[in-house]
C-alpha cells in the first residue's frame, strides 16, 4: 500500500513541477513580448520627433541641410537607445 502511496505522491508531485514550470515559462513570455511592444512603440514616436526635428531646422534655416541630417540621426540613434533599454 505504501509503495502505491508513495508512487501516487510522486506523480503528483512531477506533474505539480511541470504545471509551474510551463506557467512561469507562459509569463516570460508575455512580459517579453510587453518589452517588445514598449521598445516598438519608442522607435515610432523617435520616428516622428526626428521628422519633426528636421522641419524645424530647415524651417529656421539655421543650419546646412547636412547638419539637419546630422540632428535627425542624433535623434533617432536615441530613440534606439531608449528602445534597447527597455528590451533588455
Amino acid at each position: 500500500m505504501s509503495t502505491a502511496n508513495n508512487a501516487i505522491r510522486g506523480f503528483a508531485t512531477g506533474l505539480v513541477a511541470v504545471f509551474l514550470a510551463l506557467a512561469s515559462a507562459h509569463a516570460w513570455s508575455t512580459e517579453q513580448a510587453q518589452q517588445r511592444r514598449a521598445g516598438r512603440d519608442v522607435r515610432q514616436e523617435t520616428r516622428q520627433g526626428a521628422r519633426h526635428t528636421k522641419q524645424d531646422c530647415r524651417a529656421a534655416n539655421q543650419s546646412s541641410n547636412a547638419q539637419c541630417r546630422q540632428d535627425k540621426r542624433n535623434t533617432k540613434q536615441g530613440g534606439r537607445q531608449t528602445a534597447r533599454d527597455i528590451k533588455y
